[in-house]
């Protein structure tokens, strides 16, 4: 590192920091302001902050671990979740701006009543706002330790110290202004990681090993430029193959029945707080969809690159090593100025995912658990107790989530550890998320249920079926079908054998929140219609996944293949807009 680059490093620290020092009175006055932002950020900087947030410092390694294993095709693990990012855009910007509350698990008691919904509000807030989001901030402190042991030669233990330094440093600036700093933060950290990302692709492939991307292309063989997956017997070095049931798991239930962070079926966790931030119910729905096109269709691409690049540098470099392939690129390869740059873009990507793990874990904890349960603010000496009360509290919170994260981080080994364990954990869950919005006989005790029950699932099929069934139990993606069928199942079966919502309950949440669906007797003449939700959906999928494969074949100058999926990507950008005209 050069005198330059460490300059570059704190003069990006101090910026950041001052931003928030700068906003920190507006960002303070209320748990509003504090979490929300006082629900008058505009579109564009939540959509940017949303795709900062999802660009931690592990997905550039994750990528790069996936392109060592199975090429472009190995991104499909997460590509097709779109479709479910799509779903939330369309279904449910708009109501979760309607909803008019603070977080997530408020919701329960504005849609469920009864001590199951009190019960499920504590429960969620301890659950996502603690324990996940734990796991959570775990796993990104694990990436960022990988990145400082490759980058400056550390052992694990100096790594894992300077990390929670940096975690520290997070969590003081991220208290200072609550969410509005933060997103504008993000937005700054997100086009330095980007420039950062793609200034490293464009001098990977200019190296006289790699020779452009003919070069790339030549020295490669063809299946690493396959885009998508095939048919076939799954595992082992090569384009990403599935079985048919797998296959079938993949594309037409994972995306929209699990639950994973930043992909949460109908919207979730920051996803949904950056929804009911903004300053109108079409700025809700702008914001997510300029999210899922940013993050799927343009982000990944300097990443593909530097990924198929270290294949070429690196081509001994054992496949559980193959992530720090991107951090070695950066070490080896890149100039005075844009080494400091690209560690700066690391930095960045690290904070900004940090940074809304806290305010979101901070405003589960405050507004679903202490001001809900333990001080109330009608319920704590006869007096209301002050706003500022609860920003405080929620800022002295973030000790609690530093603690959390630190301990996780050091159980932890691999960044695919943590990411299957939170798919497992949300197996089945989906399909209540999604149908309490629209349907009236979900109740408080269906979550419960579906949020419960895949967990000794998970234990039962992994252990008990896997050994039982052999190999073609899990080459058919058979712990999965196990967990999401038996869960659907066992939620339904607790739906009615319980009683429904209260009657004033349904009656209150339909009026506010206007939902289409299955109301019977609650249902009222200005709910939303679904019809055209649907249309908008499918113009936005072809939208999205037109956009993402024009780029990539045009970066790889298959140029017919990119006229076709550009062409798919206007007519789904036309259809959408003319839809969303008419249905705004």
């Amino acid at each position: 590192m050069h005198p330059v680059d460490w300059i570059i490093i704190v003069l990006s620290l101090a910026l950041f920091v001052g931003i928030n020092l700068y906003l920190r009175n507006s960002g303070s006055k209320n748990m509003r302001s504090f979490f929300l932002g006082g629900g008058k950020m505009p579109w564009y900087v939540l959509g940017l902050s949303m795709v900062a947030t999802t660009f931690a410092a592990d997905t550039p390694l994750w990528v790069t671990e996936k392109i060592a294993q199975h090429g472009i095709s190995g991104n499909w693990l997460w590509w097709n979740m779109m479709m479910g990012g799509m779903l939330t855009t369309f279904f449910f910007a708009k109501l979760w701006k309607r909803a008019d509350i603070l977080t997530e698990p408020e919701f329960i008691e504005l849609r469920y009543s009864g001590k199951g919904a009190r019960w499920l509000r504590g429960f969620k807030a301890v659950y996502l706002g603690l324990f996940l989001n734990a796991v959570i901030m775990g796993w990104v402190n694990l990436a960022m330790m990988r990145i400082l042991e490759v980058f400056f030669d550390l052992d694990q233990n100096t790594a894992f110290w300077l990390t929670m330094a940096g975690l520290i440093l997070v969590a003081l600036y991220a208290s200072l202004a609550g969410l509005s700093g933060i997103v504008i933060t993000d937005s700054i950290q997100f086009f330095i990681a980007m420039i950062g990302s793609i200034a490293l692709a464009i001098i990977a492939l200019r190296q006289p090993e790699i020779g452009g991307i003919a070069g790339l292309k030549d020295q490669l063989p063809e299946w690493r430029f396959d885009f998508f997956p095939k048919i076939g017997e799954p595992g082992g070095v090569g384009t990403f193959s599935l079985s048919i049931g797998a296959f079938l798991s993949y594309f037409l239930l994972q995306w929209w029945n699990s639950w994973y962070p930043g992909a949460e079926p109908g919207g979730g966790g920051y996803i949904a707080q950056r929804m009911m931030s903004a300053r109108s119910e079409k700025e809700a729905l702008w914001s997510v969809l300029f999210f899922q096109i940013l993050h799927y269709a343009f982000r990944p691409w300097p990443w593909i690159i530097v990924g198929l690049c270290a294949l070429v540098f690196y081509p001994n470099l054992p496949i559980e090593m193959s992530g720090k392939g991107f951090v070695m690129v950066m070490k080896d390869y890149l100039p005075v100025g844009l080494k400091g740059l690209l560690l700066v873009a690391f930095i960045s990507a690290y904070m900004s995912t940090i940074s809304t793990q806290i305010n979101w874990g901070a405003s589960y904890l405050i507004n679903d658990l202490y001001a809900r349960f333990i001080r109330r603010p009608d319920r704590f000496s006869g007096q209301a107790i002050a706003e500022t009360h609860y920003v405080r509290m929620g800022k002295l919170t973030s000790i609690l989530l530093i603690v959390a994260a630190g301990f996780v981080t050091s159980s932890i080994h691999s960044i695919d550890q943590a990411a299957q364990f939170l798919i497992a954990c949300g197996a089945g869950l989906g399909s209540v998320l999604i149908l309490r919005w629209y349907w009236w006989r979900i109740n408080a005790w269906s979550e419960i249920a579906a949020t419960i029950i895949p967990i000794p699932l998970l234990f039962l099929a992994e252990y008990v079926l896997t050994p039982l069934l052999g190999s073609g139990y899990t080459d058919q993606n058979g712990v999965f079908y196990t967990v999401v069928g038996c869960t659907i199942v066992g939620w339904l079966l607790v739906t009615f054998l319980t009683r429904p919502t209260d009657a004033q309950t349904l009656t209150h949440y339909v009026g506010k929140v206007r939902p289409g669906g299955i109301w019977g007797a609650y249902a009222i003449s200005t709910s939303e219609k679904l019809r055209p939700l649907f249309l908008q959906w499918i113009f936005a999928v072809v939208m999205g996944y037109g956009s993402l494969f024009a780029v990539g074949y045009g970066i790889f100058q298959e140029w017919q293949w990119a006229m076709i999926w550009g062409i798919a990507a206007v007519v789904g950008g036309v259809g959408l807009v003319k839809l969303t005209m008419n249905n705004c």
